[in-house]
């Protein structure tokens, strides 16, 4: 089977096992060529290692039923997106709100900013701008992004 369908099968059946849990959700699935499966799942409010390790059992049974890798030859790693994982979704980008994000666009120009909102087409950031640092309103076209990662702030 390919990786490709692999992967969507994957995400159906993971995504099925989060169904009793709305506050959870898929975010990528990956396959190294050794067959280790990488499951990314996100919370609205995070997501607790105790909640990660039962999807991890859960999936692992379902994965071994659903015969996708010769000889059940795969291993499996569930966690949550970290700091370095740019968010994909819609739903990560909401969680985010109030928080300051790095947005990268597609002509790999960069703005810095606390993500004020997101609609199905844009995200309006509150930039710091010139050496007074004056508060900046800029609204971005999620077209025009080519990722964005959420910023740690000590």
């Amino acid at each position: 089977m390919a990786n490709e369908q692999v992967i969507i099968n994957i995400r159906d059946i993971a995504t099925e096992m989060l169904a009793p849990y709305p506050e959870y959700f898929v975010v990528d699935v990956r396959i190294k060529p050794t067959n280790n499966v990488k499951l990314f799942v996100d919370g609205d409010n995070g997501v607790p290692v105790d909640k990660l390790v039962a999807f991890n059992r859960n999936l692992y049974t379902r994965l071994e039923g659903a015969n996708l890798f010769p000889d059940n030859d795969f291993s499996l790693e569930v966690s949550s997106p970290g700091l370095d994982e740019p968010l994909k979704l819609h739903r990560q980008y909401v969680k985010n709100i109030g928080r300051k994000i790095a947005v990268t666009l597609l002509d790999d120009s960069e703005k810095e900013g606390t993500l004020l909102s997101i609609t199905e087409e844009k995200v309006t950031i509150e930039e710091l701008v010139g050496k007074k640092k004056e508060k900046k309103t800029t609204e971005i076209n999620l077209n025009e992004i080519k990722h964005t990662k959420v910023c740690i702030v000590f």
